[in-house]
């Protein structure tokens, strides 16, 4: 029997030990949205296993996103000269990687030595650089990632696309105007030009590498890997440093460029920063509309809102449109009492006697959704007769009901009927109204903000 506390799937303790060749001698929950666990394992001889178990209690088939795949991108990097998590075992019956744990640390953003932070960005640059000039023909992995694309518009939507259909149950109920444009703006305006097809890590950049010192020891989180335009990995840098700011990207790509002999082309930097915000945005808003109770909700929210205005400033960005922040409501309903005083519980009474990390982080996450509770209730029929009235100008029709009034808007942008300036712009100031209406959960991740591009 267990001496530690855990929910782990039936029979996949006893496999972490059989597979690590001893015991477990730690085993503790990571803070982190996908299920993953700090486990040591300690051999009769002494010798200890420092392991990283990451697993998928509910595995999709032919999901965008996979754990085995990117168990097996790791086993196939073993050797070459990135720096990818080793796997010691994979099981299929739990759907569970035993990967090896490094020691260093991914908080570059959390440094306050900038030359530092540069430093570490310049080695991973360089990695990246390297991980892109691999012949794609000699790492194993067609039979895991597929067929490689053989057109510019498979490169730039072959994941996006899987996406789509993943979740074709829920989006064919779902509507949502900015998901809508987003989709399309991205099949409008597919890069032509593409210096080669490489392996990409698909969702790469700070806080997804281990650093000590000034380097890079291991590079981590290959689920999204797959066959793709080396430009894509430039984006996802984009998108990664937005979400973990760690002293911008002046300079990085040119770097790229010099090392890895590959073009840098801004216009597929700024295009595959908006591809993969939607590839993601399709996931989380469904997680959202019907979140499962192990995820956390008060994360996925965050993530949604800062994704949602931060896609629409990068698709004015690219097109050049001008954007401004809306007014926002200034008078408020009564606060209600019983989210009030439960928020206040939690905050006051309950999270300074938890010592438990992670439940002290659920505890967090439940106070901050009982706030965000209450600006619903306070702000929410202001807002959304501001939308209501916005789409009625829009479309030249008055709506009396935030519903149907959404659907058309809906209907009009996929018969591209619609100004692009004026819906972007539209689009954009709801996105900002929506982050404020969820500002507890927002505060996970203040004030993020594109960094300039070379």
């Amino acid at each position: 029997m267990s001496k530690f506390f855990h929910d782990l799937p039936h029979g996949l303790y006893e496999w972490v030990e059989q597979s690590g060749g001893g015991s477990i001698t730690r085993l503790e929950r990571h803070l982190a949205r996908r299920e993953a666990w700090v486990v040591d394992i300690t051999a009769p001889n002494g010798n200890v296993t420092e392991g990283f178990l990451r697993l998928d209690r509910n595995p999709v088939k032919g999901s965008a996103t996979s754990l085995y795949k990117e168990a097996m991108i790791c086993q196939a990097l073993d050797g070459t000269d990135i720096p990818a998590p080793k796997l010691y075992a994979w099981s299929d019956d739990h759907c569970a990687a035993l990967l090896a744990r490094d020691p260093g640390r991914s908080d570059i953003d959390k440094l306050e030595d900038t030359a530092r932070q540069r430093a570490i960005m310049h080695d991973f640059i360089k990695i990246i650089a390297r991980l892109h000039r691999l012949n794609t023909d000699t790492l194993g992995l067609n039979k895991v990632l597929g067929a490689k694309p053989q057109t510019a518009a498979e490169l730039a939507l072959g994941d996006l696309d899987l996406q789509l259909r993943n979740f074709k149950r829920f989006l064919h109920n779902y509507t949502d105007p900015l998901m809508t444009y987003a989709v399309q703006w991205l099949r409008r305006y597919v890069p032509q030009q593409v210096p080669q097809m490489a392996l990409v890590q698909g969702d790469t950049g700070p806080v997804n590498f281990m650093f000590q010192q000034n380097k890079v020891s291991v590079v981590v989180d290959w689920e999204w890997g797959h066959w793709g335009d080396p430009m894509e990995d430039l984006g996802n840098i984009c998108v990664r440093e937005f979400w973990n700011p760690c002293g911008g990207l002046d300079g990085l790509f040119k770097l790229y460029e010099q090392e890895s002999g590959l073009p840098y082309q801004r216009f597929s930097a700024q295009y595959y920063r908006i591809q993969q915000n939607v590839r993601g945005m399709v996931g989380i808003h469904a997680v959202c509309s019907k979140p499962p109770q192990q995820e956390p909700l008060a994360w996925y929210l965050c993530y949604r809102y800062v994704t949602d205005r931060a896609t629409c400033e990068g698709i004015a960005d690219a097109m050049g449109i001008r954007i401004e922040r809306p007014e926002m409501p200034t008078t408020t309903a009564p606060v209600d009492l019983l989210v009030s005083t439960a928020a206040h519980s939690l905050r006051h009474d309950v999270l300074p006697r938890i010592d438990d990390a992670f439940a002290h982080s659920r505890a967090q996450d439940a106070a901050r959704l009982m706030e965000c509770l209450d600006r619903r209730l306070r702000f929410s029929a202001t807002l959304n007769t501001t939308e209501r009235a916005e789409i009625s100008e829009l479309l030249g029709h008055r709506f009396a009901d935030l519903t149907q009034a959404q659907q058309a808007l809906v209907t009009a942008i996929e018969a591209r009927t619609l100004d692009d300036e004026k819906l972007v712009q539209y689009l954009t100031r709801k996105a900002y109204r929506d982050e404020w209406l969820y500002a507890p959960v927002v505060e996970l991740y203040p004030d993020r903000q594109w960094s300039p591009l070379d």
